[in-house]
């Protein structure tokens, strides 16, 4: 029996959650770091946090880059496997390495070249300018190790060494979580580096899980050969993977463009409201990576079962998976809903940003639940190959509803405006997702 087989013999259920629980963990510990990297950031000062808000979306874009690739490499890997070309899977991942290197190469240049003019676009005070420089100048300039990591991330996810990964993951983050105060405030012999330590710490832990995916490609069997001396530039592999990769590139940069748009429109009012959107990104990360972890889960199981022709069972796949997700979603609407002073506490001290971003969490937590199925959805369709479907229901969430809706409800409500069009952006976006997946299991052979 093929060593993937048990990715279309044994139950749903359990088969997802021993795929994804090791993403999911990995996930929540991201989610940590991410907070506590924030929090330790705002005690630096204020325009400390606005300059890594304002950085945030150049970062997402190169992690776009290199997660989208990489979900490229996934969906043909699983494919291949799941149709017993064993040949083509590892040329697949060869192929995608060789352009993972060279996509980190180009962020480095691209993203440390157009920094000045981005940050100057959202922002006059000097302070931000020159934090927020510091900042990207460090964590941009190792952006190759990202692009490469994560190849090797989801290269091990397509072959269901999930195990693998969250070692790997985890380690990284966990090094970053000590080193953050440590880097940032100083600790005996170590001087106080403020933002600079914040980027030595995140480079660190990123080189880290870089380190720990080599060691273990090395010393284990992963179930896939990279070949870059002997690789076959077959241009339909080529083809896929960017039919994949190109979409679920959009797909992640997209709330990149997001961010700066809304960045834009609420600046207008006080620097105060991107500050709490900055603040509700890095909170949401806490539900939404999770989310995260059942879909990269999902993703080589339903591309595998897609290969194999199991059509019923890339249906309960598909469902069981937005079960769960809804789970997580549930959970973080009552917390928002409980709580929502408590978290905007954990990032600023200010009384008044407070107060407005409990308001702002009450209202975007609404569409949490009805979101689960345009996220549960998309990552479906990228596991099947069809990274355009996937595409349109990202541009819907993130471009073509929300962004209108943020403007011109902002022109009668003010911030309440832009608030709202969250939970409206999503309530569309999920009806649009739900005729859309019924539509693709009737018509799947």
């Amino acid at each position: 029996m093929n060593n993937n087989d048990f990715m279309k013999t044994k139950p749903v259920l359990p088969l997802i959650l021993s795929m994804s629980m090791p993403m999911v963990i990995s996930m929540l510990v991201n989610s940590l770091y991410n907070i506590v990297d924030s929090y330790f950031v705002a005690k630096i000062s204020e325009n400390a946090m606005t300059s890594l808000s304002l950085v945030f979306p150049v970062q997402n874009f190169i992690n776009s880059i290199a997660v989208g690739f990489g979900v490229g490499i996934n969906a043909v890997i699983s494919y291949f496997l799941g149709a017993k070309k064993k040949e083509q899977a590892d040329n697949a991942a060869s192929i995608g390495m060789l352009f993972s290197i060279l996509h980190g190469i180009l962020m480095i240049f691209i993203c440390n070249l157009i920094m000045p003019s981005f940050l100057g676009m959202f922002t006059s005070d000097k302070e931000v300018i020159e934090l927020g420089l510091k900042y990207s100048r460090i964590v941009f300039s190792f952006s190759i190790f990202i692009c490469v990591s994560l190849t090797f991330e989801k290269v091990f996810q397509a072959v269901g060494k999930m195990t693998f990964t969250m070692i790997s993951l985890m380690s990284g983050c966990i090094v970053n979580i000590i080193l953050d105060p440590v880097l940032i405030f100083g600790l005996g012999p170590v001087k106080s580096l403020g933002i600079n330590g914040a980027a030595i710490a995140t480079v660190i832990g990123q080189l880290t899980t870089f380190l720990i995916y080599v060691f273990i490609y090395l010393r284990k069997d992963a179930g896939i050969k990279f070949k870059l001396r002997n690789i076959s530039f077959d241009i339909s592999i080529i083809k896929k993977l960017y039919a994949v990769g190109i979409p679920a590139t959009l797909n992640m940069a997209l709330p990149s463009v997001l961010t700066s748009a809304l960045n834009a429109i609420l600046s207008s009012f006080s620097g105060m409201y991107v500050v709490i959107l900055g603040i509700y990104y890095k909170l949401q990360t806490f539900l939404y990576l999770p989310a995260n972890g059942l879909i990269q889960g999902m993703r080589p199981i339903i591309g595998y079962n897609y290969g194999a022709g199991e059509k019923t069972r890339v249906k309960q796949i598909y469902h069981t998976t937005l079960a769960l997700n809804s789970i997580i979603m549930i959970f973080g609407t009552i917390i928002c809903l409980i709580i929502p002073g408590q978290l905007m506490g954990l990032f600023s001290t200010s009384p008044k940003t407070i107060h407005a971003g409990k308001t702002a969490l009450r209202i975007i937590c609404l569409g949490f639940i009805i979101s689960t199925i345009s996220v549960t959805a998309s990552g479906a369709l990228e596991g099947l190959g069809m990274g355009l479907k996937s595409l349109v229901i990202s541009l819907l969430r993130y471009v073509i509803i929300i962004i209108p809706s943020a403007f011109i409800l902002s022109r009668f409500a003010g911030v309440y405006g832009v608030w709202n069009s969250f939970w409206i952006a999503e309530v569309i976006t999920a009806s649009f997702s739900y005729i859309m997946v019924r539509r693709m299991f009737k018509r799947m052979p």
